[in-house]
């Protein structure tokens, strides 16, 4: 008989128990916990949006999230001070510098402008305090590696989008030389990784970019097959190229990348704009039936989302290269089938927002979601809110419409489902409180003054 699976490590943390002997003990442990970065008390925080006003004016798109967290992970293998521009202001990418600062990086940081040198960095496990609330730190995994060939840390936290274990990195690295001796506490890698073809078990976006980053420093070839190809995974292309380590294959699903085995250029780059903060402030246009200019998107990213918006009736056109006009007032929404998939497809987290215009569509809409099994929460509070829907199972559902929503006090599941609840709220008649805004602000830059801007009715409130 085959033997039984071994279960994959995920991301929730089961904690170790430890006991004291002696009294010396005890000193010790108190003192590292002294040490320790300690966590902040948690703000509550919620919107308070009053519905059934059009959005009219001009948005900038900000740089992206995930873009951005691979990047400043990248700065360990750099020398000297590596500088990026347009740089999201999100509480992600604040957790990912206090790790940098934690591991001994020096770090300036002006508005979107970010300066890191990692010439005297430590390689020190990384406490759950600082990992806890930021999966992307799984993206340290391979730099790390990279430049100290062994690195432990807790297993990182986040969002919860149903399981997302950390085995399709293990199994690549295992495939260029890296032993696992991880715990159930402690993610604890190992070896001097040697350059060579590696076939990912799975299109996983974290796990691309940590190869990515372990190759960089390998001399030889490494060839990387069932790649992930969203925009932030080419923006970490774009940024090695540019640090001295030719990429061929960016865009497609086989990578390969030629490592310098010694540390990389300084450099200075421009984090690419955050398509899916564009792709919201789109549908966000649409759904107030308001006028608005979306600057600095680009096109080649949102292809095959606008060809679903295009489909369901949304009306926009482009100005210029990077200016796109959306027309919500004279947008006639109809029903469509939507399903998600890996990029260039329609994006797993453009799903709940574009839902929420599903509400206000003619007809009746099935959404198709392959990739999480927790995506279809936020339908329940759409139901609340008057919405007709019919869950049919964990990954898809029919979206009955047009309902007309009115205003309820929802949760913010995740940073997407809390977006398509100010969605809602936007169309909703009356008033909508959306609670653990936290999520929502992990992900979008400063949400609250850019929807003010273009007249929406929000206040943001401290509890």
């Amino acid at each position: 008989m085959p033997s039984p699976r071994q279960p994959s490590r995920g991301f929730s943390v089961r904690p170790e128990k430890e006991t004291a002997v002696i009294s010396g003990d005890l000193i010790r442990k108190a003192t590292e916990q002294m040490r320790a970065p300690r966590e902040e008390p948690e703000t509550h925080i919620q919107y308070r949006i009053q519905g059934r006003t059009p959005l009219e004016g001009e948005v900038r798109i900000s740089g992206s999230k995930n873009a951005a967290l691979p990047l400043l992970a990248a700065s360990i293998l750099c020398r000297g001070d590596t500088v990026f521009k347009n740089v999201p202001r999100l509480r992600d990418i604040s957790t990912m510098l206090k790790i940098l600062e934690f591991l001994g990086a020096k770090i300036h940081r002006e508005d979107e402008i970010v300066c890191i040198n990692t010439d005297r960095l430590e390689n020190r496990p990384i406490t759950h305090e600082l990992v806890s609330k930021l999966r992307g730190s799984i993206v340290l995994l391979g730099p790390l590696l990279a430049r100290f060939s062994e690195v432990k840390m807790s297993y990182p936290g986040g969002c919860v989008l149903g399981k997302r274990p950390v085995d399709a990195h293990i199994e690549s690295f295992a495939q260029l030389g890296i032993k696992d001796l991880s715990t159930d506490a402690c993610l604890h890698l190992k070896g001097r990784a040697r350059a060579g073809e590696v076939i990912l078990p799975e299109f996983s976006v974290t796990a691309t970019e940590n190869l990515l980053l372990l190759a960089a420093l390998l001399p030889g070839e490494t060839h990387i097959e069932l790649a992930a190809s969203e925009p932030h995974v080419q923006d970490v292309c774009r940024f090695l190229a540019a640090s001295g380590v030719p990429v061929g294959g960016i865009g497609s699903h086989t990578l390969t990348v030629r490592g310098r085995g010694s540390r990389l250029n300084a450099t200075e780059h421009t984090v690419t704009s955050d398509y899916l903060e564009a792709g919201a402030m789109i549908l966000a246009g649409i759904t107030s039936r308001g006028q608005i200019t979306v600057q600095g998107a680009e096109r080649r990213h949102l292809l095959f989302f606008l060809n679903a918006l295009r489909r369901a009736g949304g009306k926009f056109s482009w100005d210029k290269a990077d200016e796109l006009f959306i027309d919500g007032t004279n947008s006639r929404l109809n029903a469509v089938r939507l399903q998600t998939n890996i990029f260039p497809g329609f994006p797993t987290d453009l799903q709940a927002p574009f839902g929420v215009i599903l509400t206000q569509a003619t007809g009746v809409s099935r959404i198709f979601e392959v990739l999480f099994e927790g995506r279809m929460a936020y339908l329940y509070e759409l139901e609340k809110m008057g919405a007709s829907i019919e869950i049919l199972n964990s990954h898809q559902a029919l979206i009955i419409g047009p309902t007309p929503l009115h205003g309820r006090q929802v949760p913010s599941n995740d940073i997407r489902a809390g977006f398509a609840m100010v969605l809602a709220g936007l169309c909703a008649e009356g008033e909508t409180i959306v609670t653990d805004v936290r999520y929502i602000e992990r992900g979008y830059d400063r949400l609250e003054h850019k929807l003010k801007s273009l007249g929406a009715d929000i206040v943001r409130e401290e509890l």
